[in-house]
C-alpha cells in the first residue's frame, strides 16, 4: 500500500499520482478565498470549519498572497470568518474553541502582514468591519476575559495569552496598533491580576502574562489615559503584587543560571586553557563568548511595576522561600527547558534552588538580589546593543529604588544583611575573586558595588557617558538619603573614592577625543559634587571619624588628578567656545577639595622636614590631618544634597518607544514559531462529547 505524505497542506501518494490531493481545511479555506459566500452551498460550513485541524502555514500563506485588490473582493468572506471564530469562543466544544483562537491568530497575523503600508483602521475594516467592529471586539475580548477566568482548560488559557500577544505584537511599534483601542476599552486586566495571584495558574501562565501587562502599558501612554496604566498604580493586594515578583524573579534567576552554567563551561573549556597558557591577552574575547540572550520584556515588566506602583517596592525585599532555604539542595534541581530567554516562560513558578550556588551560604534571596546580579551580569558589556538597552534599563530601575523612601529604608536596615555575590568583569589587574566569604551587609552596599565595578571597567573609547552620568546619580541619590536621615553605612568607602578619582584621570587623559562627542564638565562636575558631599556632610554619614580623615587622606594623595582637572578646566573657562560656563561650574565646585590639597600638603611636606623622612606612611599623614583640621576653612556649597527627580514622559520617551518596539518584535517573531502547535491541545481535547 502506497504510503501518504503531508506537505503544505496538500496530501499525495508517494506513487506517480498527478494531482495531489488537498486536506479538507484547506480546501474549506479555498473556499473562503472566493467572492462568493460559502455557506450557501454548504449551510453547515462554518460548523464543520472549526472542527477541523487548523493550517496556520497554509491560511497565512494565502493572506499574504493576496495583492490588496484581490484582499479587498473577498473581505465579507474575512469579515464573515472572523465572527465565526468570535462565536466558536462561546462554544462548549474545546475543540472548536482551540480552532477558532489559532484561526484568529492566523487571520490577524495575515492580514497585518499584508497590509503594513496601511493604517490600522484599514486593518479593523479588513478584518472585521467598520460597521460591526465595536461589538465584535467587546465580544471577542469578553470570551477572552471569561476563557482566562474559568476554572477549565490550562490550555486554553494560554492560548488566549497567545492570541493577545499576537494581537499585541503585530505591529512593530505597539502605539500604532489601533486595534488595541478596544484592549483598552474592554480591559482584561482583572484577568491577568487573577493569573499572578493564583499560584497554578502564576506557574503555567505567569510570564505571558507578564509580559502582555507590560506592552499594554506602552501604548500611546504620553498620548492618551492608558487604563492599564492607572489600574496598575493603584493595585495593592499582596497575592496579586507577589505573584508578579515570582514571576520576574523567575526569568531573571533562570537568565543567572543559564549564565552561570555557560560561564563554568567555558572556564574548564579548550579555550581556558589556552588563554592561561599565554596570559590574559584574550581575556575580553573569551568574555565575550559567554553570551546569553538579555530578557528585556521582563525587565520592563519590572521597571513598570517599581514605577508605578509603590506597593510593588515592598516586593523587592520580600524574601521567597521557593528559593529554597536549604543551604545546598537535598533533592534534584527542577530545571526549565534550554531555549532563550523572551521566548517561553520558564517552566516553573518555584524559584529553583540553582539560584543559591551563586552565594554559598546564603539561605535567603529575594527579588532584588536576583535584579543586581542580573544587573552585573547585563552591564558587563554594553557593546551589544541588546546589552546597552538592558544596562540602561537596569539603571533606570536603580535610579527609581534609590529616590523612593522606603526602598531605602530596607536598602539600609542593619537588621536585613545578605552576601550578594555580584559577577566580576574579567580584567587583566585583577584576578577574578572567589568571593567564598562575602560579608552579610545590608543590601545598599551591593548596590554600591555594582555602581562602584561599573564605573571601574568602562572607561574605553567607547565610553557609556548616559550610563556613567545615571551610575553618579544612583551613588548621589543614596548619599542624600543617608545624610538625611544620618545612616552611618559600613562600607569600603575608599573603594568609591579610588574609582571616582581614576575615572576623573580618565576623562582628563582623553579629554580631546571624549570632547568630540560628550559634554564631559557633567560628568566631572557631578564626580566632583559627590567629593564635596563627603566633605560637607562626611561627618554625619561616614561610620567613623577615621573614615572622614581617610577621605582626606585620599584627596590629598591623589592630588595631582585634582591639580590637573583644575588645569584642564580653568584653562577652558577663560576662553570663549561652548565649553567655557560648563568648564567653569567645575572650577567653581573644586574650591573646598583645592582647600583641602593647599592646606594640608604644605603642612605635610613640614612634618616630613622637621622628622626627617623622606616618605610619609599613611598613619602620618593621618596624624598630621587630625591635627591641623582647626586651621582649615572651607565654603559651605549650597544644594549639595539636591537632586532632580527621574521623569520617564520628559526624558527617556524615545528610549522606551524602542525598546517596546525591540521587545514587539522579539515577541512576536517568538510567536511564531511552534508556540501555537496544536499537538498537546489535541491531545487534551481529544473526545468531544
Amino acid at each position: 500500500m502506497a504510503q501518504t505524505e503531508k506537505k503544505g497542506g496538500l496530501l499525495r501518494k508517494s506513487s506517480a499520482s498527478k494531482k495531489p490531493l488537498k486536506e479538507k481545511v484547506v480546501l474549506m479555506y479555498d473556499e473562503i478565498f472566493t467572492t462568493e459566500d460559502p455557506s450557501k452551498c454548504n449551510p453547515r460550513f462554518w460548523e464543520e470549519l472549526f472542527l477541523m485541524k487548523v493550517n496556520l502555514e497554509y491560511l497565512e500563506g494565502k493572506l499574504e498572497a493576496l495583492d490588496g485588490e484581490e484582499l479587498m473582493k473577498i473581505k465579507d468572506n474575512i469579515n464573515c470568518l472572523f465572527q465565526h471564530c468570535i462565536q466558536a469562543l462561546g462554544e462548549e466544544h474545546p475543540i472548536r474553541v482551540v480552532n477558532a483562537l489559532q484561526t484568529l491568530c492566523a487571520l490577524i497575523r495575515g492580514v497585518h502582514q499584508k497590509n503594513k503600508s496601511t493604517s490600522g483602521f484599514d486593518i479593523i475594516n479588513m478584518l472585521v468591519g467598520f460597521d460591526k467592529a465595536e461589538l465584535c471586539m467587546k465580544n471577542l475580548m469578553e470570551s477572552l476575559d471569561s476563557l482566562l477566568c474559568a476554572e477549565g482548560s490550562e490550555s486554553l488559557k494560554s492560548l488566549c495569552l497567545k492570541l493577545l500577544l499576537c494581537l499585541v505584537t503585530v505591529t512593530d511599534n505597539i502605539s500604532q496598533n489601533t486595534i488595541l483601542e478596544y484592549v483598552m476599552i474592554n480591559s482584561i486586566f482583572e484577568a491577568i491580576l487573577q493569573i499572578l495571584s493564583s499560584p497554578l495558574s502564576r506557574r503555567e501562565h505567569g510570564y505571558d502574562a507578564v509580559v502582555l501587562l507590560a506592552l499594554l502599558v506602552n501604548y500611546r501612554k504620553y498620548e492618551s489615559v492608558n487604563p492599564y496604566i492607572v489600574k496598575l498604580s493603584i493595585v495593592d493586594d499582596e497575592a496579586t503584587l507577589n505573584g508578579m515578583g515570582l514571576v520576574i524573579a523567575q526569568a531573571l534567576s533562570e537568565y543567572n543560571r543559564q549564565y552561570k552554567d555557560k560561564e563554568e563551561e567555558h572556564q574548564t573549556g579548550f579555550f581556558s586553557a589556552l588563554t592561561n597558557m599565554v596570559g590574559s591577552m584574550f581575556i575580553a574575547d573569551a568574555d565575550e563568548k559567554i553570551s546569553v540572550q538579555t530578557n528585556e520584556a521582563i525587565l520592563l515588566a519590572l521597571y513598570e511595576a517599581v514605577h508605578l506602583n509603590r506597593n510593588f517596592i515592598t516586593v523587592l525585599a520580600q524574601s521567597h522561600p521557593e528559593m529554597g532555604l536549604m543551604t545546598t539542595p537535598t533533592s534534584p534541581v527542577p530545571t526549565t527547558p534550554v531555549t532563550p530567554l523572551g521566548t517561553t516562560p520558564p517552566s516553573s513558578d518555584v524559584i529553583s534552588s540553582a539560584e543559591l550556588p551563586l552565594d554559598a551560604d546564603v539561605q535567603t534571596s529575594n527579588l532584588l538580589i536576583t535584579f543586581l546580579k542580573y544587573s552585573s551580569i547585563v552591564m558587563q558589556d554594553t557593546k551589544d546593543e541588546h546589552r546597552l538597552h538592558s544596562g540602561k534599563l537596569c539603571l533606570i530601575i536603580l535610579t527609581c529604588i534609590a529616590e523612593d523612601q522606603y526602598a531605602n529604608a530596607f536598602l539600609h536596615d542593619d537588621n536585613m544583611n545578605f552576601r550578594v555575590n555580584l559577577h566580576r568583569m574579567p580584567m587583566r589587574h585583577r584576578k577574578k575573586a572567589a568571593d567564598k566569604n562575602l560579608p552579610c551587609r545590608p543590601l545598599v552596599c551591593a548596590v554600591l558595588d555594582l555602581m562602584v565595578e561599573f564605573i571601574v571597567t568602562h572607561m574605553m573609547k567607547e565610553f557609556p557617558m548616559d550610563l556613567y552620568v545615571r551610575c553618579i546619580q544612583i551613588v548621589h541619590k543614596l548619599l542624600c538619603y543617608q545624610k538625611k536621615c544620618r545612616v552611618r553605612l559600613h562600607y569600603t568607602w575608599r573603594e568609591l573614592w579610588s574609582a571616582l578619582i581614576n575615572l576623573l584621570k580618565f576623562l582628563m587623559s582623553n579629554e580631546t577625543v571624549l570632547l568630540a562627542k560628550h559634554n564631559i564638565f557633567t560628568l566631572a562636575l557631578m564626580v566632583v559634587n559627590l567629593f564635596n558631599m563627603f566633605i560637607t556632610y562626611g561627618d554625619t554619614f561616614l561610620p567613623t571619624p577615621s573614615s572622614y580623615d581617610e577621605l582626606y587622606y585620599e584627596i590629598i594623595r591623589m592630588h595631582q588628578n585634582f591639580d590637573n582637572l583644575y588645569s584642564m578646566v580653568l584653562r577652558l573657562s577663560t576662553k570663549a567656545g561652548q565649553w567655557k560656563e560648563p568648564a567653569s561650574k567645575v572650577t567653581h565646585a573644586l574650591v573646598n577639595i583645592r582647600a583641602i590639597i593647599n592646606h594640608f600638603n604644605p603642612k605635610i611636606e613640614s612634618y616630613a622636614a622637621v622628622n626627617h623622612i623622606s616618605q610619609l606612611s599613611e598613619d602620618q599623614v593621618l596624624e598630621v590631618v587630625r591635627s591641623n583640621y582647626d586651621t582649615l576653612t572651607l565654603k559651605l556649597q549650597d544644594g549639595l544634597d539636591q537632586y532632580e527627580r527621574y521623569s520617564e514622559q520628559h526624558k527617556e520617551a524615545a528610549f522606551f518607544k524602542e525598546l517596546v518596539r525591540s521587545i514587539s518584535i522579539n515577541v512576536r517573531k517568538n510567536l511564531a514559531f511552534n508556540t501555537l502547535s496544536q499537538e498537546l491541545l489535541l491531545k487534551e481535547f481529544s473526545t468531544i462529547s
